[in-house]
């Protein structure tokens, strides 16, 4: 429902009395008034200008003076150039707070759509780390707005659980693991195998400064490298030549990786117990989390995928064949260049199979939107992927998209998965939670609380920072993780938003009432505050509107903090439950409950939960 449906009929009315001119539903534009100018909406009179033949102040006037005369809406008016400012009266305010206050305010009806949205797609050889994070919230809060947009939402991840990085974790644990496990060693199982990651690397850095010091390496080194750069520059350039041609665990991971494409029993059966020990300590992170999938695709099972359908757009003349066999796709067309999607000898590169899963994809669930949330590093990729996609027909092509994100850093520098320098998902939640606890001790006010009830207070609040430090930046930014700033209990915080919420609940727990009877007059005039407050409310549903248009979960965040720092003003500046008119009490007692579910909704939206007490 359009909140502002009676007001735009009455400017619509309005104009066709006062010029004698039907205006178009697309030349209403209403938006909140800003804060430096008096009023609580503002008409743009400027699209009218060209067809009512006058200057925008002139049509500001006569309507802004039309609309005080003869609406019940309009309670005054003021022109700032083309903008027509409208204060308006009572019986506005009240339908808008009767509406706001309903339970299921914002969330859309059914559309009959499907919105898959893909995210996480980690490997099986490292556990998720803050780069995961930043990427599994931008795709769980994306579809849940979806969701709320009355899309069918259908949350999927891709894993990648093949390729030569799986397998030198895998030789690793051959060679160092003395048939160790994740339940010998006690450690979470993704830990485990990526810390045999870490020990591949550190064998082939080893094996690789002695080989740098032999014959071949100087050899090597002379033959190859420009003048004046110096031995540790080249052989730091040179490091993955080295691995493919004349390192001898190179050759034996290579090896291992034949062995499983060819399904030698041995190796699929180790593949298999290390995945399972990493999908097992995926789940458990997951779940910390607060998230989840429909369901999974894994690489072992669509690696293969799509050279079909590269045959039939070859026959179809979307792709082309070179002398050797292999066969590309032509782009320059479209601004891009010649990509290849077969190789010579028949095998896939990782656009066929993304090609093949989405077809896949569609098949069995006939999705009408398919978004993809990979880091900018894949930008190109994905361009190549929709435009290969468009050429071969795909009725789901034109609603493809790619919620395209920067890297996460840290204070010194970026992380490496190879290095063992990354920020660990697990140990960054328990570190936010407590420090939580930490906060919470020096401040107070739990102590009525049993143990576990204060722990789950604790953990809905460091994840909280967390969470909402991360979202609340545009997608696109490279952004810098500082854990000092993101568990800051003050300021644009998660805590900060849970804490007006938590107001709310101590009001009414202090009012001792479960159901408010709206008054239908009002005694006192409205409070700007609570103006405010109802402006504020009524474009939920339309910020949820452009953060799915968008693909952007910080509008979502945005509007919670700037709720949720408007209602700590009202809290601060109005009295509600000692308020001097019943009247008065009830609408603010209506209002904070029309906050409070709103902030609930909209963080939930966040994966963010909302504690009663702090």
């Amino acid at each position: 429902m359009d909140m502002l449906a009676p007001l735009k009929q009455d400017i619509k009315a309005g104009i066709e009395k006062v010029f004698d001119y039907q205006v178009a539903d697309g030349q209403l534009v209403i938006s909140p008034t800003k804060k430096e100018f008096d009023g609580e909406y503002t008409f743009v009179v400027f699209p009218l200008v060209k067809a009512l033949k006058s200057s925008p102040p002139q049509i500001a006037e006569q309507l802004g003076a039309h609309l005080k005369e003869h609406t019940s809406l309009v309670e005054d008016y003021n022109v700032v150039q083309g903008f027509l400012n409208l204060s308006l009266a009572a019986p506005f305010w009240i339908a808008i707070a009767k509406k706001v206050a309903e339970k299921d305010y914002g969330q859309q009806p059914s559309n009959g759509k499907k919105f898959m949205v893909e995210f996480a797609s980690p490997n099986t050889n490292k556990p998720l780390h803050l780069g995961h994070i930043r990427n599994i919230l931008l795709g769980w809060s994306t579809a849940q707005i979806a969701a709320a947009n009355g899309y069918e939402v259908i949350k999927t991840q891709i894993v990648n659980d093949r390729g030569i990085a799986i397998c030198k974790s895998m030789m690793a644990w051959q060679k160092l693991a003395n048939g160790a496990t994740p339940e010998s060693t006690n450690t979470k199982g993704d830990h485990f195998v990526g810390s045999y990651y870490v020990a591949f690397e550190k064998l082939f850095q080893e094996e690789y400064k002695m080989w740098q010091e032999t014959d071949k390496g100087k050899e090597i080194y002379k033959e190859h490298a420009k003048d004046g750069v110096d031995e540790a520059t080249f052989f730091k350039g040179y490091k993955n030549k080295y691995f493919n041609e004349y390192s001898a665990l190179g050759a034996e991971t290579k090896e291992m990786l034949l062995q499983w494409e060819a399904g030698e029993p041995e190796v699929i059966a180790l593949w298999k117990k290390m995945n399972g020990w990493v999908y097992e300590g995926f789940e458990t992170t997951y779940n910390k989390m607060g998230v989840g999938f429909d369901y999974s695709n894994y690489e072992s099972e669509t690696y293969l995928l799509g050279k079909e359908f590269v045959q039939q757009g070859l026959a179809d003349k979307v792709f082309y064949q070179k002398d050797d066999g292999s066969i590309w796709a032509d782009l320059e067309d479209a601004k891009m260049d010649h990509k290849i999607v077969l190789r010579s000898d028949g095998t896939s590169v990782y656009v066929t199979q993304d090609l093949g899963t989405a077809h896949m994809r569609y098949e069995k669930y006939k999705m009408d939107h398919l978004v993809y949330v990979v880091a900018d590093e894949q930008d190109y990729h994905f361009k190549v992927l929709f435009e290969i996609l468009k050429r071969l027909g795909e009725p789901y092509a034109a609603n493809l998209h790619h919620l395209s994100y920067g890297m996460v850093d840290l204070p010194s520098g970026k992380m490496k998965s190879r290095e063992g320098t990354v920020v660990d998902a697990d140990d960054l939640m328990e570190e936010v939670v407590q420090e939580a606890q930490n906060s919470a001790a020096e401040r107070g006010g739990l102590e009525g609380l049993s143990e576990n009830e204060r722990m789950e207070i604790y953990r809905k609040v460091g994840l909280a920072a967390l969470k909402y430090f991360i979202i609340k930046i545009n997608p696109k930014k490279r952004m810098t993780f500082d854990p000092k700033e993101s568990l800051d209990m003050q300021g644009q915080t998660g805590p900060y938003v849970q804490n007006a919420y938590v107001r709310i609940q101590s009001i009414f727990r202090k009012a001792g009432v479960a159901e408010i009877a709206f008054p239908e007059q009002l005694e006192e005039p409205i409070h700007e505050l609570e103006k405010e407050l109802l402006v504020q409310l009524e474009s939920y549903p339309e910020v949820l509107a452009e953060a799915l248009t968008k693909y952007d979960p910080s509008h979502v965040a945005n509007f919670s903090y700037t709720l949720a720092k408007t209602y700590h003003k009202f809290y601060h500046d109005c009295r509600i439950l000692s308020a001097d008119v019943a009247s008065t009490k009830e609408l603010r007692l209506y209002l904070s409950r029309a906050v409070g579910q709103t902030l609930e909704k909209a963080m939930h939206l966040l994966g963010i939960e909302m504690p009663d007490y702090m």
